[in-house]
C-alpha cells in the first residue's frame, strides 16, 4: 500500500470505500478497471443486493469492494467509474446496470487493516500465492510465490491468471527436468507468471513488458521470491525478440494475442507449449481460427466463469 502524503486537498489517512453491485459477466472487468484507476485492497463478495440507501435500483449478483485514496484526484476517479459503467451498460444492454455506493474510511491505520482481506491463495496443485505478510509452511512438492497485492494488478485472485498457473504447473511438472529450459513471460505485468515457471524449475526466465512500472514491480516481486538468478526482467518488445523458448506464456486479450501470433509462432521451438488466456469465452472462435490447427494443436482447455485458456504444443519432438 503506497505511503499517503499530506499535500494540498488531500486529507490523510482517509480512503473512500467503493461498493460495486453487477452482474457476474461484469466484476472482472469492474476488478481490473477500478485497480487500473488506483484502487488498493480490491476483493470480491457473493453478496445479495444492496441495501435502501444503495441505488435506487439495486442489482443482484456480486459485490466489488475496493478503496481509493482520498487525494486529489478522487473525483476525477469517481467521474472515470461512471463513464466505464455507462460503457459496459452499451456493450451489455442485456444486464442490469451497475451500482456503487460509497463511504469514507476515516482510519489512518486502514493502510495495514485491508490486508486482512487477502491469504494466501492455492492457485493449482502446487502453487500457492500469498501476500508478503502471511505465514505459510509449503508441503511436499508445493511452492509459494510472494506477492504484495497493494503494489499493481496480477495477484492471482483473476481466473485468467489462475488458469495460466495450473496450465504452468502442469508441464513443468510433467516434462521434467527442465532446468534447460528457455521461458517466455510476454506482458508479464507483476512477474507472477515468470516467477511461477522459475520456482518450477525452469532454467531461465524472460519476463517482458512495455509498461515501466509494471517491469519495475515485476523486478521487485522477483527480488522478493528470490529467483534473481533465473528470471530477467526487461521493458522490450516481443518483435524485436529472436531467441526460442521451451515455454511461452502470455496473459493478455484475444485482440493482442491474435496481433501478437506471427511473433509466438516463431519464437516457439519445435515441440515447444504455448499458455495463451486473457480470452473471454465469446472469442473463442477468432482465437481458435487463428492459433488452433496442424502446427498448434490445442492440448487442453481450460475454463473458469466466462474466462478461457489454451495450452497449445508445437508440432515437432520433445522441447
Amino acid at each position: 500500500m503506497p505511503k499517503q502524503h499530506g499535500k494540498a486537498g488531500e486529507k490523510t489517512g482517509d480512503w473512500m470505500k467503493i461498493e460495486l453491485s453487477a452482474p457476474l459477466e461484469m466484476i472482472d472487468a469492474l476488478n481490473n478497471f477500478m485497480t487500473e484507476i488506483g484502487a488498493q485492497g480490491a476483493f470480491q463478495e457473493n453478496m445479495g443486493p444492496l441495501s435502501s440507501n444503495g441505488p435506487p435500483e439495486p442489482v443482484s449478483g456480486e459485490v466489488l469492494k475496493a478503496f481509493l485514496p482520498f487525494d486529489v484526484r478522487l473525483e476525477q476517479r469517481l467521474a472515470a467509474l461512471r463513464i466505464y459503467i455507462d460503457s459496459l451498460t452499451e456493450i451489455f444492454p442485456e444486464l442490469e446496470k451497475p451500482g456503487f455506493r460509497t463511504e469514507i474510511i476515516r482510519d489512518p491505520d486502514w493502510g495495514e487493516a485491508w490486508k486482512k482481506y487477502f491469504k494466501p491463495l492455492r492457485v493449482s496443485r502446487n502453487i500457492v500465492i500469498k501476500p508478503t505478510w502471511e505465514r505459510f509452511s509449503p508441503a511436499g512438492r508445493e511452492i509459494v510465490i510472494e506477492i504484495d497485492p497493494g503494489m499493481a494488478f496480477g495477484t492471482g485472485q483473476h481466473p485468467s491468471t489462475r488458469m495460466c498457473l495450473e496450465a504452468i504447473d502442469e508441464i513443468l511438472l510433467k516434462e521434467r527436468p527442465v532446468e534447460q529450459w528457455r521461458v517466455l513471460d510476454v506482458g508479464t505485468g507483476t512477474g507472477i507468471l515468470g516467477i511461477a515457471c522459475a520456482k518450477l524449475g525452469a532454467g531461465r526466465v524472460l519476463c517482458v513488458d512495455n509498461d515501466e512500472q509494471a517491469t519495475e514491480i515485476a523486478r521487485e516481486n522477483v527480488r522478493i521470491n528470490r529467483v534473481e538468478d533465473r528470471v530477467t526482467v526487461a521493458g522490450r518488445n516481443v518483435a524485436d525478440l529472436t531467441e526460442s523458448f521451451h515455454l511461452i506464456v502470455a496473459n493478455l486479450t484475444a485482440k493482442i494475442l491474435i496481433e501478437f501470433y506471427p511473433h509466438l509462432v516463431r519464437l516457439a521451438r519445435p515441440g515447444g507449449y504455448l499458455v495463451i488466456s486473457g480470452i473471454l469465452e465469446q472469442n473463442k472462435p477468432d482465437i481458435e481460427a487463428r492459433f488452433a490447427g496442424d502446427s498448434f494443436p490445442i492440448r487442453r482447455l481450460i475454463t473458469e466463469k466466462e474466462w478461457v485458456c489454451y495450452l497449445l504444443k508445437k508440432a515437432g519432438d520433445r522441447p
